[in-house]
């Protein structure tokens, strides 16, 4: 009878072990996420724009952290920096008190800046980048959607959380047995025009033949209630759809689009023809403006990102040469060029039929006709809506001084409303 009872437990025990192993393991771990992000989003950088005093103490409090979590450094002359120079546009406003010069005239002066680069070594043939850009539009530059007083814009969740992201799998993934090298590289000047991944691709610090695909992380940091993520690029291998819905243990719900080419860092590396994927939670109304701060954050959502991350890069070992495809909605010749714009922010995250607006800007064309948030554009004139390729090329349709009927959707019903440009 003891035998028994001892052979019962034993199975029990085992059949436990094994069920407990057979459930995805779900890390959270967000207290570490919210020091590093309320840091780089605090008062104290300034908003870090690319080549002012705030972004380059971004930069070193980032190579600490690679230095610190045992990373090697991988930008130049055996740094984690990798350094630029650019001219930033609109031009500097120069105030000078020299007899006969004028007061706030701009002049054009080059600035530096460096990407934040450092390598985990794992001896292998090949390397995946984990990418996300740091720096942010300061006090307001020309990117900033903010009418009032000059104020700190502090990007918490653009980008500060993917930054925070990139750090949380820095220190999941340095113990990890992997069979890729894996490049984290943290770019500037991404606000100005992707300046920072455009300049490591033409100065890559390592082989980019080597290089099996990219991933980039900009702006994940506000999961929203039904746990939607963005993943942009998946057209650009034919197994990326598959690995990653393998990789959503969380049961986020994931929407992809094909595209390679986006406004993020992401781009460059897809024009080299090499995979790309971009993570993205979607936009809200305090992008780019002053209120875009670390208290709005969803800290489990980053988490819950970067879980979906590691598994990723964990899953991907069994691929060691991905396949590139080229998507034809990213083909320059096919891309729709545009005049006029309705000035409304699009909700990325969403898969129904049409064009979702998630905001709308005061005194633009939209605003004007009565169009609101939440608003499905279908139809302009006749030409019908179905998705944001198709609504970009209804905008290319028109030209400044035309009008047309936008017919939207709004609590199950379709309206019509007069805009003009």
């Amino acid at each position: 009878m003891r035998i028994a009872k001892c052979f019962i437990f034993t199975f029990f025990l085992v059949s436990l072990l094994i069920a407990c192993s057979s459930e995805p393991e779900v890390k959270r771990n967000s207290a570490q996420v919210k020091t590093d992000l309320y840091y780089l989003a605090s008062d104290s950088l300034e908003g870090r724009e690319t080549g002012h005093e705030g972004a380059e103490k971004a930069a070193l409090f980032l190579e600490e952290r690679f230095k610190a979590m045992g990373l090697a450094p991988a930008g130049e002359n055996g740094t984690y920096f990798q350094s630029f120079d650019f001219v930033p546009h609109p031009p500097i406003q120069q105030h000078t008190t020299e007899k006969g010069a004028q007061m706030g005239m701009a002049v054009v002066k080059e600035l530096s800046s460096s990407n934040v680069i450092g390598l985990l070594d794992k001896k292998a043939e090949e390397t995946i980048i984990i990418g996300a850009h740091y720096d942010h539009v300061g006090w307001g530059n020309s990117n900033s959607f903010h009418t009032g007083t000059p104020a700190i814009h502090n990007g918490a969740d653009d980008n500060a959380s993917g930054v925070s992201a990139l750090l949380e799998l820095i220190e999941r993934l340095i113990e990890t047995d992997l069979k890729h090298n894996i490049l984290f590289i943290c770019f500037s000047g991404e606000e100005k025009g992707l300046y920072g991944s455009n300049y490591f691709c033409d100065h890559p610090t390592i082989a980019m033949e080597k290089v099996n695909c990219m991933l980039n992380m900009d702006m994940v940091g506000r999961l929203n209630e039904s746990n939607t993520l963005a993943i942009n690029g998946s057209g650009t291998s034919p197994i990326w759809e598959a690995e990653v819905n393998y990789a959503n243990a969380d049961s986020l719900h994931l929407v992809f689009s094909e595209s390679g080419v986006g406004p993020s860092d992401h781009t460059s590396f897809y024009l080299e023809d090499i995979p790309v994927l971009h993570f993205f939670t979607g936009q809200h109304d305090d992008y780019h403006k002053p209120t875009d701060d670390s208290d709005k954050i969803n800290y489990e959502g980053i988490v819950l990102v970067a879980n979906l991350i590691e598994r990723l890069v964990i899953g991907l070992d069994n691929n060691q040469s991905m396949e590139f495809l080229r998507t034809k909605d990213s083909d320059p010749e096919n891309t729709p060029a545009f005049k006029v714009t309705l000035g409304v922010i699009p909700d990325y995250l969403f898969d129904g039929v049409g064009m979702r607006i998630d905001g709308v800007s005061e005194d633009r064309p939209a605003h004007t006709a009565g169009i609101i948030g939440g608003d499905i554009v279908v139809q302009m004139d006749d030409h019908i809506v179905t998705d944001m390729n198709t609504y970009m090329e209804g905008l290319a349709m028109w030209e400044k001084g035309d009008s047309a009927m936008v017919t939207v959707v709004r609590n199950g019903e379709r309206k019509p409303f007069m805009v003009g440009w």
